[in-house]
């Protein structure tokens, strides 16, 4: 049996590190090849479109500064006729302020603090030159807007702060000193809409930070998700092959050394230990192919059903064709097994069973399976003693054994009994979380501390 010095869950070094993230340009051929640069393959995409993408995120947000510049300048020179007689006419001097506070919102998204500061500081100047209030107010909002979503709240905070707090001093107490000439008091109660008009822009700048930050999280846990269900499925093709491949080897070992013992001596035993390997070998093969098959056309129907508790008697029969007499007893009546469940036991016993063929004495092993309520229970025994021969395997089957019924979430107990032999004994649930679809899995490092684990290394 195998010894377990490999404290690893048995998954391939590939799994360590997962598949690269799509890129934004994995979509732009679907008929193409797909890699983990799109359609270009590993050596990412051509220079002309990694430059265009450049300049697209170097882009100055031209076209809607300027739809706001015009706001401003047409929505002021509206306001100006509607306060004409109450604040200062607009000069030049005006429609610089207005268009430096506009402007600057062009490096909103490259330098979102500077711009938000300068539309501010712009803004207040034309507040106190005694201008017309209008749409100055909007350029300072898209400039504050900008900031919390870039990520500098307090900056944005500080900047609307200024504006709001010069409004206050010039229209209570600065005004004496400030343009237009015979200026009063404001009412307090209009700093409510000022502050209304505050709250307002911190408030709406705030929950798209929030929703952006929301979806950035759900792209995050969707990738991770995906990362993780392709790890899992590697696992799971790794523990494939290696019960399809352990199985099968061992057989075409065990008759190899038969047949190379009896070539000269007994030529027709040759010829069966040889007929035994073609046999052997052509079965691994259609395993194989079939495992591998699920990868090259991911969603079709797999071609032959997978192996179940059914195919004991084909084991049986490969266990013999090697030396070793298997007994199977059965309890209980076999109800409907999901297919999971099913292959799982199947592999548990196979696994169980070669590991008699490599690293056992004893060429004899019992297999009992019993069905109970919601449950099936196995038991693989062999008498024993271990071998010296391949002892101190890598421990990858045991590992799988247990990565198989951690995944249905049953429990697996494998060690050395009292009288020298090993004892496998598994017990499956009918009913897993994964309704017995042997493609699914959990995580074997989250589940793997709910199995129950007595292996021990074989004396």
């Amino acid at each position: 049996m195998e010894e377990q010095r490999s404290h690893g869950s048995g998954a391939p070094p590939s799994a360590q590190g997962g598949p690269p993230q799509r890129q934004p340009w994995a979509h732009a051929a679907p008929g193409g090849p797909r890699g983990p640069w799109g359609p270009w393959g590993h050596e990412g995409p051509p220079r002309w479109l990694t430059g265009m993408r450049e300049r697209s995120a170097a882009r100055l947000p031209w076209p809607s500064t300027v739809l706001l510049g015009a706001l401003v300048m047409i929505g002021s020179s509206v306001a100006a006729r509607g306060q004409l007689g109450e604040r200062a006419p607009l000069d030049l001097f005006a429609r610089a302020l207005l268009f430096i506070a506009v402007a600057v919102l062009l490096l909103r998204h490259r330098h979102p603090v500077l711009a938000v500061f300068v539309s501010a500081a712009a803004a207040t100047v034309y507040l106190g030159a005694g201008y017309p209030y209008g749409p100055v107010f909007l350029a300072v909002a898209v400039g504050c807007f900008s900031a919390v979503v870039a990520g500098h709240r307090r900056a944005a905070w500080t900047a609307v702060g200024m504006v709001w707090l010069g409004h206050l001093l010039m229209t209570h107490w600065l005004y004496r000193w400030l343009p237009p000439s015979g200026d009063s008091a404001a009412p307090w109660g209009q700093e409510l809409g000022v502050a209304a008009w505050v709250v307002a822009i911190v408030a709406a700048a705030e929950f798209v930070r929030v929703r952006r930050e929301q979806w950035a999280t759900q792209r995050a846990q969707r990738a991770a998700a995906e990362k993780r269900r392709a790890d899992e499925e590697r696992l799971r093709m790794a523990r494939e092959l290696h019960d399809v491949l352990a199985h099968s080897i061992s057989v075409i070992h065990v008759q190899a050394g038969v047949g190379l013992a009896l070539l000269d001596s007994d030529p027709e035993q040759a010829r069966n230990a040889l007929t035994t390997i073609k046999a052997a070998s052509k079965e691994a093969l259609g395993e194989v192919r079939q495992v591998l098959d699920t990868l090259r056309t991911p969603g079709d129907a797999p071609r032959a059903p997978a192996p179940g508790l059914d195919r004991l008697p084909e084991l049986v029969d490969q266990a013999a064709s090697a030396g070793l007499a298997v007994t199977v007893e059965t309890e209980g009546v076999r109800g409907a097994v999901p297919p999971g469940t099913d292959l799982a036991a199947f592999r548990i016993v196979q696994e169980a069973l070669t590991n008699v063929v490599r690293h056992s004495g004893s060429r004899t092993a019992r297999v009992r399976i019993g069905y109970g309520t919601g449950r099936v229970r196995l038991r693989i025994d062999d008498d024993g003693p271990a071998t010296g021969s391949e002892a101190g395997g890598s421990g990858n089957g045991l590992a799988g054994m247990r990565e198989r019924a951690a995944a249905l979430g049953g429990t697996i107990e494998a060690g050395p009994r009292a009288d020298g032999g090993f004892r496998v004994r598994a017990e499956l649930p009918l009913h897993s979380a994964s309704d017995g679809d042997p493609a699914s899995s959990v995580d074997s490092a989250s589940t793997m501390d709910t199995v129950h684990d007595t292996t021990e290394e074989r004396p």
